[in-house]
């Protein structure tokens, strides 16, 4: 459990660490809008690592470089055609910048394993088109490697750990706040600071399933802003209360090579096998009673 934590934090370190661009203006290609970042918390990893938006987005052309402020989509790159105009188009996997260290690595929905994840999004977008190119997603973080098969009674144990995590991270970015760095808003502070005070807490580290299982049961109440903080981290674009595969990576691409459990939880959370997870489907699948779900917890 303390591994997580310390995993998901070193990787919004390298979110924080981003430096932000300049604001230019926009002018949109498409009708959607572009992705946006996943906000103002940092606990999640940058999104760009996992994006796959639909649209490309120019920005004001410069005369002399057409393509200095034009963001083009994961997996292309921007190019002047003919009449010097900027135009997108998709980036040759061999020109990706070549890992340096294990984990820059990903593995695909192919079960192939990637160099990077540009290599990843180049090549999907050069199958463009294609079934395989629609199916190629980002799997996890890493190489690829065997994965247990995910048992009934371990199924049953992972929310049990996932909760007590959330609620832990939660806490953690409490007691790491402050007025420069801002983890948690003034209403997420106020949620979190009754459960940092709680003498109940649960403290973090590595406990049994069936002192999980008595936490939450004694503890409820405490779970279930955690539960709906974590949606709304991830349900950012757009904020429809629906998760889709690309808006879950950030958390499942890290879990999985260490929670052999997570695909097929996320999997089993989408109930209606819609290829989408709904607010009323992930909180359920934490044990949040229906009655206690509320949209307004999204803060």
């Amino acid at each position: 459990m303390r591994a997580w934590i310390i995993l998901y934090l070193c990787l919004a370190g390298k979110a924080l660490a981003a430096p932000e661009p300049a604001a230019e203006v926009e002018v949109i290609e498409e009708t959607e809008p572009e992705a946006l970042p996943v906000g103002a918390n940092p606990v999640l990893i940058s999104t760009g690592d996992f994006e796959e938006t639909e649209d490309d987005t120019k920005q004001e052309i410069d005369t002399e470089n057409p393509c200095e402020n034009i963001h083009c989509k994961r997996g292309k790159v921007c190019e002047p055609d003919e009449n010097n105009e900027p135009m997108c188009v998709c980036q040759n996997p061999a020109t990706c910048p070549p890992s340096t260290v294990e984990f820059e690595k990903v593995c695909g929905t192919d079960n192939s394993t990637y160099d990077s994840a540009c290599q990843l999004f180049a090549t999907k977008c050069a199958l463009e088109g294609t079934k395989k190119g629609h199916k190629l997603h980002l799997d996890y973080i890493g190489p690829c490697k065997f994965i247990q098969v995910c048992q009934d009674s371990e199924l049953t144990e992972f929310p049990l750990r996932m909760r007590d995590w959330l609620k832990n991270v939660l806490v953690t970015l409490y007691e790491r706040d402050n007025e420069e760095n801002n983890l948690l808003t003034e209403k997420q502070k106020m949620k979190v600071k009754k459960m940092y005070e709680n003498e109940k807490r649960l403290l973090d580290g590595e406990h049994s399933a069936d002192l999980l299982a008595h936490d939450f049961e004694k503890n409820y109440n405490m779970f279930v802003f955690p539960v709906h903080w974590q949606f709304g981290q991830l349900d950012q674009h757009p904020a429809d209360k629906y998760l889709s595969h690309s808006e879950l990576a950030p958390l499942r691409a890290p879990l999985v090579p260490m929670e052999h459990c997570t695909t097929r939880f996320f999997q089993e959370c989408d109930a209606d096998n819609d290829k989408y997870i709904a607010l009323e489907e992930w909180a359920m699948c934490f044990g949040i009673k229906e009655e206690d779900i509320d949209g307004n917890l999204l803060i």
